[in-house]
């Protein structure tokens, strides 16, 4: 692996080229001022294709470069406000253009022009836009390919979504959402001929939109908006596969738009860990890129919430739904989501675990298997309304209901470190669960003044039941120093479980316009949540039935809690700097009581609380960006209750009424710059997190090696994490391109906890280098190289331990769209686990390879892939914690051959697209 990475860079290092032209000048407005972030683009006279572009910096001066056999050009500059520039340019070596002056945009009827060139890129104060059509991708090219395209835009292997570093949380389609919240559904099922622009802004809730309240810095959103003319129409994809060892693939999505109506619909099933949904013209549901085995096994997602396929044992799935958004007059929308999901998992682990004492060391060995069946439905709703231009009413009612069963079983040994046995524990455990949640959420804005003023009003409820029975069975040896049984405890219980929440919650809002940048919110948070939560436990009588009910592991509580948090803040906002300080106090009140022992717990926290944030553009495309925090953790009933839980007979479980909240301080610093004119990008970030009395386990080992466990408090914890990635992209003759990007990432933690009264402490370093390269030849093939390495460094306080070790993952890709027709996609990767335990696997490849042909006219296509070619594949992991070491092997998907059939209908705007364009 390591020689085909040397001579793929090699050969990619062998076609870059030098530039052959070079185009200076400044643009500025008719008095002189100069104009920054204009775009400034070169187009090819014959078919007004895009050659190259730049944005002007902050004086208004602009270079363009490039290289190949252009003549004669037409130079275009764009600015918001101001009309377009246009020149034609015969193209020499170096050309100096001097000043050119805009002029501004007048909308007097007789002097519109109607053109159809259009900037590549345009930046406006909040917004980053670009221009479908200017980028190049191959034919039936979908979103994810086009994002791949677009300058400072990064799509990670998982699917995942950066902009200039900034992690991408949501895509909409017209300012609406696509299936929900998760951006790999439209990703791999929006085609790019459907799309007229990208916009790229902060993540804002829908009320944020009304009141233009600044969104959230640290996540984007990407609005994709439609040509008219392609609004009206659908496209649909069905696929069809079956496989060696039983496997087998179905699965469709459709979608019809109509102006402000749009449906879509979408279902599946399989038994390859799939989400069923990706449409992978390459890969499908087998994990591109191969360097992502580490973090994923299969193609799972999430739609608000609710999980889709998985990553662990194997997984048959079935799921289907449909998503509806309508508009009428007045700003009246209403949007609808339903999906139903059924997942059949399997799993075996296998784990080696040693336990480290203050004065001693003993290993665990276990074996486990389970067999989870589960059903899920959700359904959400949303309407809203504005009643003029200043109001506006939502509400957003949700309900999910589930059922499941699950059969689990187990076996552990725990002996020293001369293989003498210590004690054995036996489970099996069957269980089934019913659960159902509503949600609401209401929601009345209203905006006042000329310099964003408002108030609002919000209220949501939470309603969940939830009932569980479990047939438990344990059986638990204890044996002596010689090595002989002394003792048999056995638990044959049945648990019954019924728990009811509810939770309502207000939201009072307001903003004052101080100044045209400065303004005061004020707002008041209230919640209140009630709840009853009964664990009966019953023991097995000499009949066999469960009739004896355990007073000491059973309990019934009813809970109460009052949280009050008003809180003041001030914002900033002008072109360059946003910032915002606030501060507020917390009032919570929580109350238990158990019914059974007729015990309390009666607590009132009372703390102060700060936020503050600031983001400075140095220029565009440059930022500096700021956030610090500080929240209160209060612990967990299940962590203040004082009932012991018995599931795991040599972990026994008891909760400490007497625990106090955690005070968690976090700060996130970032700089990013991606120059336009280079097409080259920075980004770096440092964050960290430290937490006073924060809550940890305090574990108490007897000489039978059974642990009891409690919680309490402790101060000193800590984690830091930070890291940075330089990309830049080269255009070479004919049409192709390469991207290099390497980063390094690393954290630092320490960890603190009790064992047998002993405090002890952790201290973990890791850091990861990487680079990835991807050449690609006139949009017919693709060659991705990548390396990464992790280093760990990790210190013990028990005993002085240190642990230093690397793991390293390396591979190639290959993906081709020729010979025509053809579709050819080879991932291989090799992974080396740098410090596994004899007896596991610490190093391996895998491969994935498919072979694609397109057919009935490029709207059908015949795939053969296979996944796991060289039969490899396992999930060895190591965890290395503050009191222990571990290795774990699960069951994973193995070596499969399937045939596929894709078939696609589209028509836009009464057109099929693929009628109509040929490859570029």
């Amino acid at each position: 692996m390591r020689i085909l990475l040397s001579l793929a860079l090699l050969f990619l290092a062998g076609n870059l080229t030098a530039q052959n032209f070079e185009i200076n000048g400044k643009v500025t407005g008719p008095q002189g001022e100069p104009l920054e972030s204009a775009t400034v683009y070169l187009e090819k006279p014959a078919d007004s294709s895009l050659v190259t572009y730049t944005i002007s910096d902050n004086s208004g001066a602009f270079q363009l470069a490039g290289n190949g056999g252009l003549e004669v050009a037409n130079l275009l500059i764009s600015y918001t406000g101001f009309k377009t520039y246009s020149q034609k340019l015969e193209i020499d070596e170096k050309l100096n253009l001097g000043t050119i002056k805009m002029q501004v945009a007048d909308n007097a009827l007789d002097e519109i022009t109607i053109t159809s060139s259009r900037a590549p890129v345009t930046i406006k104060k909040d917004t980053l836009e670009f221009n479908a059509a200017s980028f190049k991708t191959r034919k039936d090219a979908n979103l994810e390919e086009l994002l791949e395209e677009l300058p400072g835009v990064e799509v990670a292997t998982d699917g995942s979504i950066t902009v200039n570093g900034t992690p991408v949380s949501q895509i909409k389609v017209n300012g609406k959402e696509f299936f929900g919240d998760d951006p790999k559904i439209a990703t791999k099922n929006l085609p790019k001929e459907l799309i007229n622009k990208l916009q790229v802004v902060d993540s804002k809730t829908k009320s944020e939109e009304f009141t233009g309240k600044e969104g959230d810095a640290e996540n984007k959103t990407i609005n994709i908006t439609i040509d008219e003319d392609k609004n009206r129409g659908f496209f649909s994809r069905l696929t069809a596969g079956g496989g060696t060892d039983d496997r087998y693939e179905l699965s469709g999505i459709g979608n019809y738009f109509k102006n402000d109506f749009r449906v879509s619909l979408l279902a599946s099933s399989n038994n390859i860990n799939s989400s069923g949904f990706s449409f992978d013209e390459v890969y499908d549901a087998m994990g591109r890129n191969a360097y992502s085995i580490t973090r994923s096994r299969g193609g799972n997602f999430s739609i608000n919430g609710n999980s889709f396929g998985s990553g662990n044992g194997i997984t048959k799935s079935d799921n289907a739904g449909f998503s509806l958004v309508n508009e009428w007059p007045q700003e009246t929308e209403l949007s609808s989501n339903y999906f139903y999901s059924r997942a059949d998992n399997i799993t075996e682990t296998k784990t080696q675990r040693e336990n480290i004492l203050p004065n001693r060391r003993f290993f665990n060995n276990s074996e486990s298997s389970s067999n989870r069946l589960n059903n899920n439905h959700r359904f959400s709703l949303g309407f809203e309304i504005q009643p003029d231009t200043l109001t506006r009413i939502s509400v957003r009612p949700n309900i999910n209901t589930n059922s499941g069963r699950s059969s689990n079983q187990s076996f552990t040994e725990s002996v020293e470190e001369d293989g003498t046995p210590i004690n054995t524990a036996l489970t099996d455990n069957y269980s089934e669960v019913h659960s159902v949640n509503f949600s609401n959420r209401l929601n009345f804005t209203r905006k006042f003044g000329e310099n964003g003023g408002y108030y609002s009003l919000g209220f949501n409820n939470e309603n969940n039941t939830r009932s569980q029975d479990d047939n438990f069975f344990s059986e638990r040896e204890i044996y002596n120093q010689e090595g002989e049984l002394v003792n048999t405890d056995v638990q044959d219980q049945l648990i019954s479980e019924e728990n009811k929440d509810n939770n309502y919650g207000i939201d009072l809002g307001a903003r004052f316009p101080i100044t045209e940048k400065l303004m005061l919110d004020v707002s008041y948070n209230f919640d209140k949540e009630d709840g009853r939560n009964e664990r009966l436990v019953y023991d097995v009588d000499e009949e066999g039935d469960y009739t004896l009910l355990d007073d000491e592991l059973s309990n019934d509580f009813v809970s109460e809690s009052f949280e009050h948090r008003p809180s003041l803040g001030l914002v900033y906002n002008d072109e360059k700097l946003r910032a915002s300080f606030s501060g507020g106090f917390q009032s919570l009140r929580l109350k238990n009581r158990d019914l059974f022992t007729e015990t309390s717990i009666d607590n009132t926290y009372e703390n102060v609380f700060a936020n503050a944030y600031f983001r400075y553009s140095l220029s565009q495309g440059k930022s500096i960006y700021f956030n610090y925090n500080n929240s209160w953790d209060t612990p967990s009933l299940t962590q203040l209750q004082p009932v012991t839980n018995t599931i795991n007979p040599l972990n026994i479980i008891t909760g400490n009424p007497d625990l106090r909240p955690a005070l968690r301080h976090r700060f996130y610093i970032n700089f990013n710059n991606f120059d336009f004119k280079t097409r080259s990008g920075f980004y770096a970030y440092l964050g960290g997190n430290f937490t006073n009395d924060q809550v940890v386990t305090r574990s108490t080992v007897d000489e039978d090696l059974v642990r009891t466990t409690t919680y309490t408090n402790v101060d000193g914890a800590y984690n830091y994490f930070g890291g940075g990635s330089m990309d830049k992209t080269f255009k070479l003759e004919n049409e192709s391109s390469i991207k290099i990007r390497g980063g390094i990432y690393g954290n630092f933690n320490k960890n603190i906890g009790f064992t047998n009264e002993q405090r002890y402490f952790s201290k973990s370093l890791n850091l990861t280098p990487s680079l990835s390269v991807e050449y690609n030849f006139r949009d017919l093939v693709t060659l991705e190289p990548f390396y990464s390495v992790e280093f760990v460094d990790a210190e013990y306080s028990f005993n002085n331990r240190e642990e230093n070790y690397k793991n390293q993952n390396i591979s190639l890709a290959l993906t081709s769209f020729w010979p025509e027709k053809f579709v050819i996609g080879s991932d291989i990767a090799y992974q080396s686990i740098g410090n596994a335990s004899p007896g596991f696997q610490n190093s391996f490849y895998l491969w994935n390879a498919s072979l694609g042909y397109e057919i009935l006219g490029d709207n059908g296509t015949l795939k053969v892939k296979v996944f796991d070619l060289l039969d490899q594949n396992i999930a060895t992991r190591r965890f290395t914690g503050d009191d222990f070491i571990q290795d774990t092997q699960e069951l994973v998907l193995e070596q499969y051959f399937m045939l596929s059939f894709t078939y696609k209908i589209s028509k836009f705007g009464g057109k099929d697209p693929n009628n109509k364009r040929g490859r570029r």
